[in-house]
């Protein structure tokens, strides 16, 4: 999008699934740390309940993220797709664009300096469910994702608080029960490994 930036709003979910061993190192050390496997691989789902970007209401809206960074996501070189959903209009589909990759600022802008590579934004159909504890992502021949609460006391999903991570500070701890991705020239697999899901309240206020 061009021009001066649009005031943006989401209230919505989103959840994650990485390459690492559970709990990710760079939730405990920042992301200086080195990830399990030395690189990062991870893909990132978000539901819109209500948004906004300017006058234009995105609302229902989903998108998604796939990014891997050669080492750990602080010292950057890392390649970023992007999927909006295919439900969008051409004004939702440019201003989703514009959020989760960053231009519009806000929490998504914090993956920036991590980003050396931008791949072509791809309108797909995507699928995003939540029920309870159990968040579920589809691109048909892309990327298949489901992950699932680990529970602790009281058979309650334990959440972790006060963590550095873009989306927020309070995180639910997950394991991604299955997730797998494969488009461009990349390839994850990260069914067993680490995941996280939380509810958002994003602007570029």
């Amino acid at each position: 999008m061009s021009g001066a930036k649009e005031n943006w709003r989401i209230e919505g979910e989103y959840f994650e699934s990485c390459n690492c061993e559970m709990l990710c190192p760079c939730l405990l050390s920042g992301s200086q740390a080195r990830p399990t496997d030395g690189h990062c691989d991870v893909v990132l789902a978000f539901h819109v309940n209500r948004g906004s970007y300017g006058k234009t209401d995105i609302s229902g809206l989903n998108a998604v993220q796939a990014l891997t960074t050669p080492g750990p996501m602080a010292k950057g070189g890392g390649t970023l797709a992007l999927y909006i959903d295919s439900k969008a209009n051409a004004e939702q589909r440019a201003a989703l664009e514009a959020i989760f990759d960053g231009s519009a600022g806000g929490p998504p802008a914090l993956f920036g300096p991590m980003i050396a590579t931008r791949l072509p934004t791809k309108s797909a159909p995507i699928t995003f469910t939540a029920n309870g504890n159990v968040k579920k992502l589809s691109i048909p021949s892309i990327t298949e994702v489901t992950v699932e609460g680990v529970t602790g006391a009281g058979n309650k999903v334990v959440w972790i608080d006060n963590v550095g991570h873009p989306a927020s500070t309070r995180l639910a701890i997950a394991k991604g029960t299955s997730s797998s991705f494969k488009d461009h020239n990349l390839v994850f697999e990260n069914s067993g490994r680490n995941g996280h899901f939380a509810p958002i309240n994003w602007s570029n206020a």
